[in-house]
């Protein structure tokens, strides 16, 4: 991986010029008074599968009707009742 050198001040003024870097696979690092303080890399994104689930798991069933609005309560909503 080649790496690139930069100031803070160059970053900024360049920083399209400089993303097009990383994605040709260059390695960014921005310095500020003479140290390195950031680096831009390529992102890569995490290909793991999700994990779904967490202490309520299997502890909700969610009811078949559930998406189904019963005709009282939209009319209610569109003022034409009370619950």
């Amino acid at each position: 991986m080649i790496m690139h050198i930069t100031n803070i001040s160059e970053a900024k003024s360049s920083l399209s010029a400089l993303i097009a870097l990383v994605e040709q696979g260059q390695e960014i690092i921005i310095g500020k008074a003479g140290k390195p303080v950031a680096r831009l890399i390529p992102y890569q994104a995490d290909q793991a599968d999700r994990v779904l689930g967490g202490s309520w798991e299997g502890k909700v069933k969610i009811a078949d009707d559930f998406d189904t609005l019963p005709a009282e309560i939209m009319s209610a909503f569109q003022g034409y009742g009370t619950l």
